[in-house]
């Protein structure tokens, strides 16, 4: 399958905005909603499977989940594989041939506590194996230097453009800094990595849509955070109806029957 139509959408002239699905339910409901395309959060994912975030997911796991995922939607998918759940990059590679022959055309892959050489190798890998099975991907390569503290300020900044540089001369096509937030950093970045598109993840007091895509970034993606405040509103539903209040699961809860025909059946993947 290839990952043109998803590369597309990274050229504007809005912005992508990704609400990032853990399960057929979240991915279907998500296209339904109108979203171009679809990517996963690991968190939401694993924790949808029984595990913990941070690369403990399964591979196999991973795969049937993603397999479910792509068998209900249409748009283009994208998947967050962590750190490739290895630290073997050939190991990382085969993961991702596996990801994409279940209906993926894009991924997600960190540094997190790894290092920038790790991550570097990693991509090569991927690159030179999709090369040779005549597959397409779009990687988009995160980079965890605002989330892990490893420098601050236009330290971060310079450090983030440092490994954009390697990781697009790796093969990445994107990059990927969650936890950037000030509109400076953003401009200063973009302008040294284009025509990489950048992309970063939704937190509270971001600068506006408008403000966000003159700073230049590319996508803006929700990570777990839908996923977070939906197991905070299912806690609290059975909070009350554990303590016997029953009316707020019927509030704003969804129709039955529109749940059900987003189940439809229609030209699934297979």
């Amino acid at each position: 399958m290839s990952s043109q139509p998803f590369r597309n959408l990274h050229q504007g002239p809005g912005l992508l905005l990704l609400p990032n699905a853990w399960d057929a339910i979240t991915a279907r409901l998500i296209e339904s909603l109108g979203a171009q395309a679809v990517a996963t959060t690991s968190a939401g994912l694993a924790w949808s499977r029984g595990y913990p975030d941070g690369n403990a997911l399964p591979e196999d796991q991973l795969i049937a989940a993603i397999s479910d995922i792509a068998r209900v939607i249409r748009v283009p998918l994208t998947v967050d594989i962590e750190a490739g759940l290895s630290a073997d990059p050939a190991a990382v590679a085969r993961l991702v041939a596996r990801v994409l022959a279940v209906g993926a055309v894009g991924i997600n892959i960190e540094d997190g506590e790894g290092s920038a050489d790790l991550l570097c190798k990693k991509i090569a890998a991927i690159r030179d194996h999709v090369a040779h099975s005549g597959a397409d991907v779009f990687i988009n390569a995160r980079t965890d230097v605002h989330l892990r503290g490893v420098a601050r300020g236009e330290a971060a900044t310079e450090e983030v453009i440092r490994r954009a540089a390697r990781y697009r001369e790796a093969g990445g096509d994107g990059l990927f800094v969650p936890g950037l937030a000030t509109a400076e950093a953003m401009v200063a970045i973009s302008t040294a990595i284009a025509p990489m598109p950048l992309n970063i993840m939704a937190v509270p007091n971001l600068p506006s849509m408008d403000a966000l895509k003159k700073s230049g970034v590319r996508r803006l993606s929700a990570g777990s955070a839908i996923a977070q405040a939906a197991i905070a509103r299912t806690s609290h539903l059975v909070s009350s109806f554990l303590a016997g209040t029953m009316s707020e699961m019927f509030d704003a809860s969804a129709d039955y029957g529109a749940v059900n025909r987003l189940f439809a059946p229609r030209q699934w993947r297979v």
